[in-house]
């Protein structure tokens, strides 16, 4: 959506857990009717994993939920239950970040997709999710 990376910080509730990101200020962010999201409200963005760091001693105040297949690790808050980011189903090598979690003032803009979690496989595949999680330049490689 957008070439400009900038670095854009978060976290949870309590904010014990806390972390920074680099991403575009304008992000597409996904809206999922999954059985987890549509329960908790989700809409996250996905980064490469490396563009994601976990500051400070938030691992500590971190607990994980899985389910299904059980490839998503959905990470919340052990203090407040605060789910701000969480390892997803459809990018494992990613980072999907709770844009609501994003501290105010450096989301210019978001646009909301739809992702049909109730039919996971044929959103998975028609959707083009996948490639959110991939670097930029590993397609040079």
């Amino acid at each position: 959506m957008d070439s400009e990376m900038i670095i854009h910080n978060g976290g949870c509730h309590c904010k014990r857990v806390r972390w920074r990101v680099r991403a575009p200020p304008r992000v597409t962010i996904w809206q999922c009717n999954c059985s987890d999201c549509s329960m908790r409200g989700n809409t996250h963005f996905i980064v490469p994993s490396e563009q994601f760091e976990l500051l400070g001693d938030s691992k500590e105040f971190l607990t994980t939920y899985t389910f299904g297949t059980h490839t998503a690790k959905h990470t919340f808050c052990k203090v407040c239950g605060i789910t701000s980011f969480y390892i997803p189903r459809s990018n494992p090598d990613g980072i999907a970040v709770t844009f609501r979690c994003v501290d105010e003032g450096t989301l210019a803009h978001v646009e909301i997709k739809c992702f049909d979690g109730k039919n996971w496989e044929g959103s998975y595949d028609s959707s083009g999710i996948a490639s959110l999680s991939k670097s930029p330049n590993e397609g040079s490689k």
